[in-house]
Formats: structure tokens, sequence, C-alpha cells
């Protein structure tokens, strides 16, 4: 019994450490524009979300076929709008007061940051760059966020490492335990409990990161879209009840959560987002997207596979432009000596006589089809023709011809048996 009342006793009482890391890294401070800048634990969480993301983006646009030059520019514009929008929004939003007494308090970019004001920023991001480059959008973009619930988890871990979305009080053993001065004098073991909700998103962005990862393994081409309304959907109902556990504007100082019309700023984006979540689902598993993005798959890797053959192709064509002479002036020497050149020299001597012999015999067949009229004896009335001159010049012709044949051959016989090809002419190398 006793066992019973004491665990429900630990059920009924927050039960996670409040982890106090350094704020900053004991570093000079930088001094920039009259502001003492430094180095801190959510700054090097977030860079290292930023570098992930940028580098799983690259490599799974590389997967698509999409240049990876071209996936860098987008990704520029998307962060650096991002990161401006974030704080600007954040300091209109849920800081109103402080920008009526400073307004400067807009360029503190590194000082308070809004997750929707970012995202905001990066939207706008990248339609700027679709019109200044006039490219289309939503394959980078939907690239991009398949690889964000991954470099989210590191940024919503560096806001849990400060504990900068602090909760309403609570006993359940889901809370924290915060000190009682939180920011202030600290007394040890006096603590209340309070809600994290940077350690709870961080949490539950995992599973989303892991189906992102999960999903892009199995499939990689995907109809456009898809990505995007997978992480909205997911994110905007989370995000949306999370926000009920903040501070109210009265509590802490009057440093918590503004309220419009009973919602903060962030539970009126998510009715967007979740909107534009479904939409993107439902119109990126339609069977007609399914069946172009299969389609697109297969046309990019056919042009990948030719476009990789060009370039080899391109790359062998200077080696074989250097190689051409050698393997000519190769071909065309004839070694003095060696079996195997002896009968190389022979095999040509012999080809170049028997292309010599056929061309002969061409010119011969030419010439006996011009005599042939001639040679036709003419009938007249039916009466013989008395018997014609012999002609010196017709009767000289086929002993000519027959001595021509006799040296042939004798040339021939002398050239077998000694190895050496002709070189009289009409029978050199053709």
């Amino acid at each position: 019994m006793h066992a019973v009342r004491y665990s429900l006793a630990l059920v009924s009482a927050p039960l996670i450490p409040y982890i106090d890391l350094p704020v900053q890294i004991p570093e000079k401070p930088l001094e920039f524009l009259g502001l003492s800048l430094s180095i801190k634990i959510f700054g090097i969480l977030v860079a290292i979300g930023v570098y992930v993301g940028v580098m799983v983006s690259i490599r799974r646009a590389r997967q698509r076929f999409i240049d990876p030059k071209r996936m860098t520019d987008f990704i520029f514009w998307v962060v650096a709008t991002g990161f401006v929008l974030s704080h600007v929004l954040d300091a209109i939003f849920y800081h109103p007061d402080t920008v009526a007494k400073n307004p400067l308090y807009l360029l503190k970019i590194w000082d308070g940051l809004s997750s929707y004001g970012g995202l905001i920023g990066a939207v706008i991001g990248a339609f700027l760059w679709s019109k200044v480059r006039r490219r289309p959008i939503l394959e980078p973009v939907d690239v991009c966020v398949s690889a964000f619930p991954l470099a989210w988890v590191f940024g919503r871990l560096g806001c849990s490492t400060v504990h900068d979305h602090p909760g309403a009080l609570t006993t359940s053993w889901i809370g924290v335990k915060y000190p009682v001065d939180h920011g202030g004098a600290i007394i040890d073991g006096v603590y209340h409990g309070r809600y994290d909700l940077g350690l709870y998103e961080m949490v539950l962005t995992i599973p989303l990161a892991l189906a992102c990862w999960w999903l892009w393994r199995r499939r990689p081409f995907r109809a456009p879209g898809f990505y995007v309304g997978l992480t909205t959907a997911y994110y905007a109902p989370i995000r949306f009840g999370l926000d009920f556990l903040r501070v109210g504007p009265e509590e802490m100082g009057g440093a918590g959560d503004p309220r419009y019309l009973g919602l903060t700023p962030a539970q009126w984006a998510c009715f967007v987002a979740l909107a534009l979540g479904i939409y993107m689902l439902k119109r990126s598993t339609s069977p007609a997207a399914v069946a172009a993005a299969a389609a697109s798959a297969t046309a990019r890797a056919e042009e990948a596979r030719l476009a990789e053959e060009d370039e080899k192709r391109a790359a062998a064509a200077p080696a074989q432009a250097t190689k051409a002479p050698r393997a000519v002036k190769v071909a065309d020497e004839e070694p003095a000596d060696g079996a195997a050149d002896e009968g190389t020299a022979r095999d040509r001597a012999r080809a170049r006589r028997q292309q010599a012999g056929k061309r002969a015999k061409k010119k011969a067949a030419g010439a006996d089809a011009k005599r042939a009229p001639s040679d036709e004896p003419a009938e007249a009335s039916g009466e013989p023709e008395p018997p014609a001159e012999p002609d010196a010049s017709k009767a000289e012709a086929p002993q000519k011809r027959g001595d021509e044949s006799a040296e042939a051959a004798k040339r021939e016989a002398s050239d077998e048996a000694d190895g050496t090809p002709d070189s009289s002419p009409g029978r050199g190398a053709g």
C-alpha cells in the first residue's frame, strides 16, 4: 500500500530535471555596432541543425537529379529570409511593447525567433527566388521540407537547453523542475513544475523526422508537395495543442505570450498550415500525380544516364585524339626481323597483289566489251561476206597480254620465295 501511494506521489510530481547548461561559452564577447555578441549553446545547436538540413537537402536533390548548385542557391534565399522574418514577426506579434519602445529591436535577428515567422519567411524567400530565377519552386521546396524535421530536432534541442519556452505551472510528471526564481537567484532544492514546450516539441518531432527518412529511403521520387503536406498536417495539430500550455500574458511578470481572441499567433497560423497540409497530401497522392511522378523519375534517370555517357565520351575524346597518331605510326612500321612481322608483311604484299590483279581483270573486261561490236560479222542480203584482211594490231594484243601475264606470274613466284613485297609500278600500297 505504501508503495502504491509512493508511486502515485511520483506520478503527481514533476520528474524531469532542469538541466542548466552554460548559456554562453566563456569567450570574450564580440563587439559589433556597439552591441555585445557572444557564442551561445542555443546558436551552436541551431547552426548544426541548419548545416544538417542543408547537407541532407542537397544530397536528396542529387537523388532527384536536381542541380546541386541550383539547390544551394535556393536554400540560401529560403534560409536568409526565414531567419530575418522569424525574428521580425516574433518581435511584432509577441513583443509589440518592446518594438514600440525601441524600433531597433527589429534588427536584433539573434534575439528571439518564431517558428511560424521563420516558415512565413521561408515561403516568401522561395517565391522571391522563383521570381528572380524564373524557375518552379514546388519540387525544391518539397526536397527541403523532407529534411526539415531533422534540422528542427536540433533547433528545438537548443530551445530545451535554454528553456526559452516555459509553460504553465503543473504538478504532472511530465513537468520540468524549474527553479523558483527562473533567471534570478536559485534556491537549492526549491522548484516548481512547469511545462517545457521546447522539450516536448523536440521529442514529438523525432517521429516525423524518422517517417520522412523512411519514406524517402523507400521511394525517393514522389509527387511534389507530398512532404509539404505531410509535415504541415503533422505539425499543425501538435503545435495547436501545445500552445494551450503556454504561460499567459499576465504570468512571469508580463513576459507571457499574448493572446488574440483567446489564441496565440501560432495557433491562428495552425489553421492555415493544417488546411495546406491536407490539400497538398490529397493532391500529391492522387493516381494522376503518382503516375506523373513515376514517369518523371524514369525520364530523369534516362536523361542522367545519357548525360553521363556524353561526359564520358567527351572526357575520352582528347585521350583518343592524342593516341591516334601513335597508333597509325605503329601500324605503318614493319620490323626487319621476327617471324610474326615477316608473316604480316607477306600478308600485306599478297593482299596488294590480289587487289592489283582484280583491277587488271576489270580493265581487260572493259576493253573486251568495247571491241565486241566490231568483231561480229555483218549480214547483208544473205550472201557471205568476203574474208577481211587481218589486223596486225589486234593479232599482237593477245600475244602482248600473254607476255604480261607470264611476267606477273614470275614476279609473284619470286616474291613468295623471298617474302619481299613487289615495288613495281601499279603494285604499290594503295
